[in-house]
């Protein structure tokens, strides 16, 4: 029972740290020139009413569920908060020198919600004369020639997973609404962990190869992580290794990603590997767009990365999952509906237990562009847990807010 307690503490923790990659992409819009060097900035400012009905109904809580469950005898929960991304300033430097083109590149995220101390995304008690926390996320240098490809060093948004989190429609909004918010976190949860597993910020090396009519490849090696909640950390031999290779052809968009680690275990029987892959993409005719992600992998967890991913001795935990969207624009609205499910298998020979075995959710949403850069919102999200022993959770979600970007 502890372990399961400890469990559902991390996954709160956990599905808060979502992914801020709007600002990643976006236009820049400051640009200074300084001599030989270009700064740029951009960034969004993100706010949204969300209200949450929560399981009350006394059934236990699944372990690693994401169904949020009522506390000291409230089923419903009010915030201001932002959405699944925080607020973001970036910033950029970028210039050319002996032919290479060279850029530094520095991302901080700030969230509105009370956090007085530890990690931003974790939250904290809500009350006055508190203040907001600061998470710095990208902290990078890239170098290249058009010809040769470019090369990435430093802490930025991983490969595995980023195309299905960048391509979801909740990315502005909130998607499922992370649960009781008396203590409320920077960020809700979108659909990490409802179809895909949470993109992450880690420290890496990449290349990335030069067009070759309209694919590129990516491969790198990144810092290995632990794994969530599987007691004290151990030494790692060799690093994480990732790749990439993505295809554009006018309105087509395809990607698949994969990841492999080796996780070492405090003895030597515990040790495995963690392996994930993913693929799909995107096709945009007219004013509709149709989007679809799959993952699957062994040891490679649910909702984040390496969560849940073995039973604790290193017997190693298949996972797989996927998210489905489609959206359709009237002028300046956009409407959509997406729903995704991730499901997390026993490992061979492990008991039956209130562990996850699947979450799901379905979000519907509107998104009117007032301005090219600012959108306001509204979505509905329903979400279901189920575990290995049947137990099962619900609740659902109503957001409306406003996104502005620059």
């Amino acid at each position: 029972m502890q372990k399961q307690t400890h469990n559902r503490r991390g996954i709160r923790h956990l599905v808060a740290a979502s992914a801020a990659l709007i600002s990643s992409t976006s236009a820049q819009a400051i640009e200074i020139q300084a001599g030989d060097w270009k700064f740029t900035a951009n960034g969004n400012v993100n706010v949204h009413y969300i209200h949450s009905s929560c399981d009350n109904d006394g059934t236990a809580p699944v372990a690693g569920g994401l169904a949020c469950i009522g506390s000291a005898g409230e089923d419903d929960s009010s915030s201001v908060s932002d959405g699944l991304l925080p607020a973001a300033l970036v910033f950029g430097a970028s210039t050319t020198q002996n032919d290479w083109d060279i850029s530094a590149n520095f991302g901080f995220y700030p969230g509105i919600s009370t956090n007085d101390g530890g990690s931003p995304n974790l939250g904290g008690t809500n009350t006055a004369l508190g203040t907001t926390g600061l998470d710095v996320r990208q902290v990078y240098m890239t170098f290249g020639k058009k010809d040769l490809g470019t090369f990435m060093l430093g802490r930025n948004f991983g490969l595995f997973g980023f195309d299905a989190i960048i391509s979801d429609m909740t990315i502005s909004g909130v998607g499922a609404g992370n649960g009781n918010y008396a203590a409320p976190a920077n960020t809700s949860l979108g659909s990490i962990g409802l179809g895909y597993i949470y993109v992450d910020t880690l420290a890496q090396m990449n290349y990335t190869t030069p067009d070759f009519s309209g694919f590129k490849a990516t491969i790198g090696i990144f810092d290995p992580v632990e794994p969530i909640l599987q007691g004290a950390p151990t030494p790692k031999a060799a690093p994480g290794v990732h790749g990439k290779l993505a295809y554009t052809a006018g309105a087509v968009y395809l990607s698949a990603t994969f990841l492999e680690q080796k996780q070492e275990g405090v003895i030597a029987g515990e040790d495995y590997t963690s392996r994930g892959f993913d693929a799909g993409g995107k096709l945009t005719f007219g004013a509709a767009e149709l989007m679809a992600y799959y993952y699957a992998g062994k040891g490679l967890g649910t909702t984040g990365l390496f969560l849940l991913s073995d039973d604790g001795a290193g017997h190693a935990r298949d996972s797989d999952g996927f998210l489905a969207q489609a959206t359709y624009k009237f002028g300046a609205t956009k409407v959509g509906v997406n729903y995704g499910e991730s499901n997390l298998d026993l490992a061979d020979g492990e008991a039956s237990s209130n562990l996850v075995k699947k979450n799901s959710k379905v979000t519907a949403g509107v998104y009117h562009s007032l301005t090219k850069n600012l959108t306001l919102l509204a979505e509905f999200s329903d979400v279901k847990a189920k575990a290995h022993d049947d137990t099962k959770n619900k609740s659902n979600s109503f957001n409306v807010g406003a996104f502005l970007s620059f």
